[in-house]
């Protein structure tokens, strides 16, 4: 079947139900390969990158970050503060739904674009995380990687006088708004004093190759591809519905609002990840 056969009109929505039908008739007998972003943690109380009243965002790029401590403290302050309710999140239905199709060999596996965990906290077993995982950090010296809540409990340790507890808004990456960070001790590595890193892709890094090749190859066994929660605004997404829509395999994008790829889709709907998954779950997987 091509990627247009059969379809609803582009941007069909769920409100009726019609374009879920739509939707479990174009899956139903398919192995899925299943792509995720921000919108699908924003029911586990994390916000969106650019869905409405997402925050203004100023992240800091990788550049930014290797050229000076004072870079360096402005964002492990921020992360120190983000951490705590970034790590107090849980997995919500549309995560429970994605480990469910892939427990009834409905789903080869998920690609993600979050940096939350949250896929893997609620079971599935199979995660490539296209953009790393906060809750790892590494040395960018020496590569030697630490749990997150070590390097989290040395921050604490070496600075009692911030208040890691502080209300300051969350990000979609964990980080948070700080203020005056000058007195602020960042960690080095234990082993060699090198400079520490969350083990997630900054802006201005590239996706490892092996990262995106173990995505593409699950999207190779697959027989179609489901997008959500995702505005395809981030080029490895992208990239990975180009190579959907290459070989003809039939694309559904759930998500609220516009994407950058709703013309090339198969059926898109407007609607929110946790009820469209949960749904998408009951009926394909049973």
């Amino acid at each position: 079947m091509s990627a247009r056969e059969g379809a609803a009109l582009p941007g069909a929505a769920a409100r009726d139900g019609s374009g879920l039908d739509a939707a479990v008739g174009l899956l139903t007998g398919r192995r899925l390969a299943i792509v995720t972003g921000a919108g699908i943690s924003t029911d586990s109380g994390i916000p969106d990158y650019r869905g409405e009243g997402a925050p203004v965002r100023t992240p800091m790029t990788f550049q930014e970050f290797l050229s000076g401590p004072d870079h360096r403290r402005r964002y492990w302050a921020g992360s120190q503060r983000g951490w705590r309710r970034f790590a107090g999140s849980e997995p919500n239905a549309g995560h429970y739904a994605v480990a469910r199709l892939e427990a009834a060999g409905v789903a080869g596996g998920v690609i993600t674009q979050n940096v939350d965990g949250l896929h893997r906290r609620a079971g599935s077993s199979r995660v490539v995380e296209l953009h790393g995982t906060a809750d790892r950090v590494r040395c960018l010296d020496c590569g030697r990687v630490y749990p997150r809540g070590d390097i989290a409990g040395r921050i604490a340790e070496a600075n009692p006088w911030f208040d890691a507890a502080e209300p300051a808004l969350l990000r979609p990456d964990g980080d948070a708004e700080v203020g005056d960070v000058s007195r602020f001790r960042v960690p080095d590595c234990s082993v060699c004093g090198g400079i520490l890193k969350p083990d997630v892709v900054f802006f201005g890094e590239l996706v490892p190759q092996r990262v995106f090749a173990e995505a593409a190859s699950l999207l190779a066994a697959s027989d179609a591809l489901l997008i959500a929660g995702s505005s395809l605004a981030v080029n490895s997404a992208v990239r990975l519905l180009g190579r959907a829509v290459q070989r003809g395999l039939p694309v559904v994008i759930v998500n609220r609002g516009a994407t950058k790829g709703d013309d090339r889709a198969t059926i898109k709907l407007d609607a929110g990840t946790s009820e469209t998954l949960s749904a998408l779950a009951e009926r394909l997987a049973g």
